[in-house]
């Protein structure tokens, strides 16, 4: 039980911490996207392109960039993460960790995108790997954006949202 009620404390303290980090990175005007590789055989192209077009979609949605980090990882270690954090038993290609509101100015949270699903995906859908990483990346943003998929209504939504921002950015990334 103390060892679980650690593991909260540490969980609010890290959410504390990031809300905290990015209320300071607003009155400094210095707010970054960021790419965080676990995998070293991965290797993302365009990354440039790829904020620039995050920042576009976040504007036309009245919102500005905050801190958001887009961690490309495995397939294990996504899983380990959705069992923790969402006590679900399944892999997943992007587990989203929102440290801003949706009602707020700025955007802020963690992707965590599971590369081997993606690539999986891509040859399930008959996407380029390119295009299911930009489409994924996208799916993340709405989702700290407040969006949800829960229901067929929300997917199609979704979909929607996320074909609009792809017809934008047209880049090989991996």
């Amino acid at each position: 039980m103390a060892l679980l009620l650690a593991q909260w404390d540490l969980q609010m303290y890290i959410k504390y911490f990031k809300k905290q980090f990015c209320t300071f990175a607003a009155i400094q005007n210095r707010f970054m996207i960021l790419f965080h590789i676990q995998k070293p055989n991965v290797k993302i192209s365009n990354r440039r392109a790829i904020k620039k077009w995050i920042a576009q979609v976040l504007t036309e949605k009245r919102k500005s960039v905050g801190d958001i980090n887009i961690i490309i990882c495995d397939s294990e270690y996504i899983l380990q993460l959705n069992k923790q954090y969402l006590n679900h038993n399944y892999y997943t290609d992007v587990l989203t960790f929102p440290y801003t509101q949706p009602t707020e100015k700025w955007v802020c949270g963690d992707l965590f995108i599971d590369i081997e699903t993606v690539e999986r995906n891509a040859t399930l859908y008959r996407q380029t790997k390119s295009q299911e990483l930009l489409r994924v990346i996208i799916h993340g943003i709405l989702h700290l954006l407040g969006m949800d998929d829960k229901t067929k209504e929300e997917r199609l939504l979704m979909r929607n949202e996320e074909d609009k921002a792809l017809q934008k950015i047209n880049v090989k990334v991996i």
